[in-house]
């Protein structure tokens, strides 16, 4: 495990902010609530390990920026582990743990519910170079901020930015950044921004449960000549996408690459792909 290592003014600011209970509350609530719960949760069964975790949340929620400009990654890396050839965050035990859980759900929130190792980056780097790539249901724009710094030229949308109106899965809280890109409302997803086959969507996590958002980005998507798509989510059967988006990937679409070395919470099935209009 890399311990983070902090400067002496840095560590200073944490420790004042920590012992000002009411600052911390009023500035950085969710965080405060983690802190509050997380301690009377079961671990990793590592105190050592489960502090370090806790300081890093506290670090990386609290800074403006990080170094390497992927705070989320900084955060969740030390607890990588291999389990049968895929990557996952489990702090070390195969069933994970309660506490990683309820950190999962402020780290998703703040961030974005697929996490961006540097592997998966590079990975969608080269799969979409010379694409400019449309993500819709951008959420914060995370991955979008994430695939710029990459080099590509990214295009977010969603139907509730963040900075501009509710959303229910990426609300507002004092103290959390609102949006790491410009996301742009959906109804100024116009044709012409679609660029024909020179574009590539993205679809990152896209609702579920019947929502056929999936389906109608891919619908609109072809018309308008585009013929690669990457696709960050679980497979059919699981918490996102419609069964019209995967009966339309089955019957005009080929799967072509899967990231292998994707970054998985360990109790999510999701996976980075690469289709391409058959």
């Amino acid at each position: 495990m890399v311990e983070l290592v902090l400067t002496d003014n840095r560590r200073s600011e944490l420790v004042a902010l920590l012992d000002d209970q009411e600052r911390l509350q009023r500035e950085y609530p969710k965080l405060a609530e983690y802190l509050d719960i997380a301690p009377g949760l079961p671990g990793t069964g590592d105190d050592q390990l489960d502090a370090a975790f806790d300081l890093r949340m506290v670090h990386y929620l609290t800074a403006s920026e990080s170094a390497s400009g992927n705070p989320y990654w900084e955060i969740v890396a030390p607890l990588v582990s291999e389990r049968a050839g895929r990557r996952v965050v489990d702090g070390g035990r195969p069933s994970g743990s309660s506490r990683l859980a309820f950190a999962a759900t402020i780290l998703q929130s703040s961030f974005a519910y697929a996490i961006p190792s540097p592997e998966t980056l590079e990975w969608v780097a080269l799969a979409c170079s010379g694409f400019a790539v449309v993500e819709v249901g951008a959420g914060r724009g995370y991955w979008a901020a994430q695939l710029s710094q990459s080099g590509l030229d990214v295009r977010a949308f969603d139907i509730a930015p963040p900075d501009a109106t509710v959303n229910a899965s990426f609300d507002h809280a004092v103290g959390r950044q609102a949006v790491w890109h410009s996301v742009r409302s959906v109804e100024e997803l116009q044709p012409d921004v679609w660029d024909g086959g020179k574009s590539a969507l993205f679809l990152c996590w896209p609702p579920g449960w019947g929502n056929s958002m999936a389906s109608e980005s891919l619908a609109k998507f072809e018309a308008s000549g585009g013929h690669r798509l990457l696709f960050i989510g679980e497979p059919r059967g699981g918490k996102t996408g419609d069964e019209s988006f995967f009966d339309a990937l089955a019957t005009r679409w080929s799967l072509v690459a899967e990231d292998d070395r994707f970054v998985s919470w360990w109790n999510l099935n999701d996976v980075a792909q690469i289709w391409e209009r058959s």
